[in-house]
């Protein structure tokens, strides 16, 4: 991206703090963490995907998850110390972050009342491959950086293997 212009807060940020990182595009139309997975040639494990999870009360969690994997919501709730979470509509999701499914990350969301988790497989990489905060936009960037960055917590959030 040669303009600041492109240049989305999540990539500020990344900047800001002089973390390496490395940008993919691909086509806006893709939205989904294996579809954006499949058109970099990447495995689906590496490429992160990053759901609205509400609580019944306080602030809501942005929980970065494989893109082959799926969400665990009572995993979710325990570590969080809730009964019970649930994952926020499309719209709901779009409409707390400011930012279109495809395209939520919390790199882009630090100055915004989330929480943020990230599932403990990403432990096992050393980068991984998220959203850039704009759809057809995602930076691999190395895992001990991203949980830095965004004070995210570690948790048990898929099914165990």
């Amino acid at each position: 991206m040669s303009a600041a212009k492109d240049k989305t807060n999540a990539l500020r940020l990344l900047g800001v703090h002089r973390v390496p990182y490395q940008l993919f595009t691909v086509p806006p139309e893709i939205h989904s963490a294996t579809e954006v997975a499949q058109a970099l040639g990447l495995p689906p494990h590496e490429v992160y995907k990053t759901p609205v999870v509400l609580r019944p009360q306080g602030r809501p969690l942005l929980v970065m998850v494989a893109g082959d994997r799926e969400l665990d919501l009572k995993r979710v709730a325990a570590a969080v110390g809730e009964k019970k979470v649930r994952m926020a509509t499309q719209r709901k999701a779009e409409a707390l972050t400011g930012l279109q499914v495809g395209g939520i990350s919390a790199l882009a969301l630090l100055d915004r009342p989330f929480d943020v988790c990230i599932d403990r497989a990403a432990q096992a990489l050393s980068h991984i491959v998220v959203s850039a905060g704009k759809r057809g936009m995602n930076v691999r960037v190395a895992v001990d950086d991203l949980v830095r960055l965004t004070r995210a917590r570690v948790i048990a959030a898929t099914a165990s293997e």
